[in-house]
Formats: structure tokens, sequence, C-alpha cells
């Protein structure tokens, strides 16, 4: 029986698949056509990521170490997930499956736990190397962790992954300037304000000027220099899977070209790609996906008829 279909599994993944369709319709839209292993393995990666993430962005009535401890808890069941190879936690429960199966290192949770952590204690960041840690740990992982799922020709795919989990998590930080300045954070490094002339609170008080739409200016272009980066990357992962990949870069680099169609303005609300272009970019990926599945089987019929030809010379 397919492990997702297993009646003792069922409710963990089905949460997992409605936790990625309710929090992240972009990255459920890309999943749709993978092969059903895939899609599933990568909807309990995705039940975990969230479900960490909103112990920070859903605070609750809780203080800093109250939350600290949730997740020091959280840890603690996914050591033991992976000694043991089960749990009864809900969220960690599909995850260690598909990690299992798909040979997920341990220490990629585990970073991403870390990262969890960072954010409870931390809500500023001096330079783009300290922002860059953070960013590997929230995002960088998940790119590592859904190239074991998505599979791999080239072990120099994981590089690539990570440069596109950066650029993702970067693409979050510029949509959400307004929103996270609201409880208090700004990702941009501070030493980045200081040299564009920004100053902290100008961001709180929402005050619009040149200085800031060039700051902004300067953090588009560099997601999409980590995007570009990561494209190398994608023809290394299995046919099957490149086009979820592309859909996903894709669209996410679209919500830069959103803030750029603004003028760098961070504060007239969350940009978004609007579903019905999600849909075309996915429909586009997939057809090119066909089209290079059928190049290479073209090339491998082509490889064939030559070997034949010489043999029987």
């Amino acid at each position: 029986m397919k492990f997702w279909k297993e009646p003792s599994h069922r409710a963990a993944f089905i949460h997992a698949r409605l936790a990625t369709a309710h929090y992240s319709k972009s990255f459920f839209i890309s999943t749709l056509m993978l092969p059903p292993e895939r899609r599933w393995a990568t909807f309990a990666l995705y039940g975990f990521c969230r479900h960490a993430d909103n112990l920070i962005d859903n605070p609750r009535n809780r203080t800093d170490s109250e939350l600290i401890n949730e997740v020091k808890a959280l840890e603690q069941e996914m050591r033991l997930a992976y000694r043991t190879g089960e749990s009864e936690h809900p969220v960690i429960r599909s995850f260690i499956i598909a990690a299992t199966k798909y040979q997920i290192p341990i220490e990629y949770p585990l970073d991403l736990l870390k990262g969890v952590q960072m954010d409870i204690q931390k809500n500023s960041y001096d330079t783009f190397d300290e922002l860059y840690v953070f960013c590997y740990r929230v995002a960088g992982v998940v790119g590592l962790m859904m190239t074991h799922i998505l599979g791999y020709k080239d072990e120099a795919a994981f590089r690539y992954a990570e440069k596109l989990g950066i650029a993702m998590q970067l693409t979050n930080i510029l949509r959400d300037i307004k929103e996270d300045k609201q409880v208090g954070r700004i990702y941009i490094p501070l030493a980045e304000l200081e040299k564009f002339g920004v100053r902290p609170d100008e961001i709180k008080n929402e005050v619009i000027s040149n200085r800031l739409r060039d700051l902004v200016r300067y953090q588009v272009k560099r997601a999409h220099q980590f995007y570009r980066q990561a494209d190398k990357g994608i023809p290394m992962l299995l046919t099957e899977s490149q086009f979820a990949i592309y859909s996903a870069s894709r669209i996410y680099s679209g919500i830069l070209h959103k803030i750029e169609a603004r003028d760098y303005n961070p504060f007239e609300g969350r940009v978004f790609v609007p579903q019905i272009k999600k849909f075309g970019i996915l429909f586009q990926e997939v057809l090119r996906t066909k089209f290079q599945k059928l190049k290479e089987m073209a090339n491998c019929q082509r490889y064939r008829v030559a070997n034949d030809q010489q043999a029987r010379a």
C-alpha cells in the first residue's frame, strides 16, 4: 500500500496536504503535477515546516522562553522520530515517513528549528552574512530536503537548491517589510540601511523616500541574482520533477517583479501573483518538461541506433 494511504498514517498526510493548500497556494500549485509519491512527501515536508514557522508567526499569548521551550520540545520529538522511525505528533508523523523513504538527513530539520529559534531571539541582523545564516536555516535547508524528495541526477543540485531557498526567503522578506515592521522586525541588514542612509524608524513610520527605494531596489537585485544562480541546478533534478521547481521559482520571482512595478514602495500592501497566472506558469512548465522528456527519449533512441550501426559495421 502507498505510504500516504496507509490507514494509520492517512489523517496525518491529509492534514499536511490541507496545511500546504491553506498556507501556500503558490507552493501547492507547483506540486500538483508531481508523481503522487513525491507530491505527498512534499506535503509532509511542508506541513512540518509550516508548523515550525507558525510557532513564531502565530505566537499566541506566550513568552519568548515558552516559545523556545515549544521549539525544543519539537526538536526532541524529531530526534526520537529519527531514532525510532515513528511519531504520534500529528506533523512529525507524516514527515518522518517521508524523511525515511527519501533519506533526508536529520541535520536539515534540526537546522530549520535553529532558524525558528533565531526568529524568537533576534528581530534584526547587522550584516547580510548574519541574515544569510537565518535564511539558510529557515529556507535553504528546505531546498535541500526538497532535492531529496524530488530526486536528482547530479549531487551539485544541492548547492543550487540552497540558493533557491535563499532567493525565496529574501523574496518573503521584501514582500513582508510592512507586516514585519508592525511586529518589531526589520530583516534588511542594518549595515545596508546605514549604507543607503535609511534609519530604522523611517521603516517603522513608513517614510517613503528615494533612499528607501534605492535600498529596496538593491535587495530586489540581490534576490534576482540568487534565482539566476539557482536556475542552473534545476536541470540536475530528475526530469519529472523539474517543472515543479521551475514553476515555484517563476511564481516567487514574480513577486519581485510586482515590487518593481510599485516603484520599490514596500508600504502599499502585500504583493502577490494572481492565481490564474500561477496556473499559466504551471502549464507552461509542464509542457516544457514533457518536451524535455521527449527530447531525452529521442536522444537515447539515436544513441541506440548509432551503437547498432557500429556493431553491424
